[in-house]
């Protein structure tokens, strides 16, 4: 099967960085912090694949580098090395330049300009965060954040956007006669829902999870993962989904990668990875959660 994105040696430090970064930091120092000039490398070497319609897992602790790789790939920081190519698929067709030449695979996203990758992830990406302060604009209605993803996207009739932010609640099951409410009179679950309203809004090829269901109460978790799964087949969504919850990736995800301090140390199919654990770091994490 062909695969939609490839993303290969991906890698991200905070600070001003030395030759020693990379043997200094990872897994086998206990570290990702080099002791020889203070950086973070907060990504190093992260190689994968997505395929279509494909739900694929990050799993680690906290500090792993799960959600750096999700900010890297929906080029909200900046990646000091690697590569983020999408491969043709009809999906795809619609954007402009992406595929030079009639090329089978597109140049390296991660250096085609701001401007590009704005078009890139109002067209093709959605993103859900951990806190909702960060996808939502808590002082507008729920419809107006909607609107303002639906704007970006090239949507201009208001008559047509509402419409589409009351369909879009109504799937994630958020009461369309709250639509005029702003976020911040809603739980943390219905906060949740509306983001996913919101990054569903324009029909992305690409969803972004990152932590959806972190201090959510149990009953609220097991609906905002259903919804998700219902969503999935629905939009026929490829998936990302970063979690700290084995329960969360062996409910949602085929194949699935194991981070930690910034490296991939292991990546396959989820349930050998959890049934059959081959690194240590990830057998302690399946012993921790059984």
């Amino acid at each position: 099967m062909r695969p939609l994105a490839r993303i290969d040696g991906l890698g991200k430090r905070f600070g001003p960085g030395c030759p020693r970064c990379a043997e200094a930091t990872g897994p086998t120092q206990e570290t990702n912090l080099c002791p020889h000039c203070g950086t973070v490398v907060a990504c190093h070497d992260v190689s994968f694949e997505l395929f279509a319609n494909e739900v694929l897992g990050v799993v680690g602790e906290s500090g792993s580098g799960k959600s750096t790789l999700v900010r890297l790939l929906h080029f909200e920081w900046m990646a000091d090395e690697g590569s983020f190519q999408l491969l043709r698929h009809p999906e795809l067709e619609q954007i402009p330049g992406l595929f030079a030449n009639g090329a089978e695979v597109s140049d390296n996203l991660l250096h085609c300009g701001q401007f590009h990758q704005r078009q890139l992830r109002n067209a093709l990406m959605g993103i859900v965060y951990q806190n909702p302060y960060l996808g939502l604009r808590m002082n507008i209605s729920a419809g107006g954040n909607i609107a303002e993803r639906l704007l970006g996207a090239g949507w201009r009739h208001i008559g047509r956007m509402r419409t589409r932010a009351a369909e879009l609640l109504e799937k994630t099951e958020v009461p369309v006669e709250r639509m005029d409410e702003p976020p911040r009179n809603f739980s943390g679950g219905m906060q949740q829902r509306v983001q996913i309203a919101k990054a569903l809004s324009n029909n992305p090829l690409v969803l972004f999870l990152d932590e959806v269901t972190t201090g959510l109460d149990l009953s609220v978790q097991a609906r905002v993962l259903d919804l998700i799964r219902q969503l999935r087949d629905e939009f026929r969504l490829s998936l990302l989904v970063v979690s700290h919850d084995l329960g969360v990736i062996r409910l949602l995800c085929q194949r699935t990668m194991v981070m930690k301090f910034g490296r991939v140390v292991e990546y396959g199919l989820t349930d050998q990875i959890l049934q059959d654990p081959q690194h240590r770091y990830t057998q302690l994490l399946v012993n921790s959660q059984l």
